[in-house]
């Protein structure tokens, strides 16, 4: 009896052990590599950008995040979708892009402002998706872009995805000074 209880508890713990990869694997972070910031330097530091591949993301996308402090209006937030184009830092991936429809109300980490989807033109002709997000915090911005090859709403829940991460959201409170 008392060595049918140590194969069972040991079996337990195999399987246990066995099963954090694969939840590693399913959280977003697992999926989505960091690369380097690819725009030119501008009037806002650098943020943080990912990268997640098709198999894992349902098409090459990347995401590029940053925070703008002191560029909001205090009063009112992100207040309509021509701020979310003016913002959302979607023309440094093309300055070429195309609203598909009005955007939606959105929070992330806790930051309400407005999400919107895009048609890109690229040099390649193939036809690239775009999200924009613009949260506010006070007199602050979260912006984030994202891109990739084919359909927005995939690229929209990519990085909605990795954007409620918990990884991302304590960047963002950290980057933002909202702890």
């Amino acid at each position: 009896m008392r060595a049918w209880l140590v194969v069972a508890i040991a079996a337990l713990v195999l399987g246990a052990l066995a099963g954090v990869p694969a939840y590693e694997a399913s959280t977003p972070h697992a999926i989505w590599q960091e690369i380097a910031w690819p725009f030119a330097r501008d009037g806002w530091p650098a943020g943080r950008a990912f990268r997640c591949n098709a198999a894992a993301c349902g098409g090459d996308i990347e995401v590029y995040i940053r925070p703008k402090l002191g560029f909001c209006n205090c009063a009112t937030g992100v207040a309509d979708d021509d701020e979310v184009d003016r913002v959302a830092d979607v023309d440094l991936i093309s300055p070429h892009f195309v609203p598909l429809q009005a955007g939606k109300a959105v929070r992330v980490a806790d930051m309400p402002g407005r999400i919107r989807a895009y048609e890109l033109k690229t040099g390649d002709g193939a036809p690239h998706g775009a999200i924009g997000i613009a949260v506010s915090h006070r007199c602050d911005l979260l912006v984030a872009a994202a891109q990739g090859r084919g359909d927005a709403a995939v690229v929209q829940r990519a990085a909605l995805e990795l954007l409620a991460s918990a990884e991302t959201a304590r960047w963002v409170k950290l980057a933002m000074n909202t702890q």
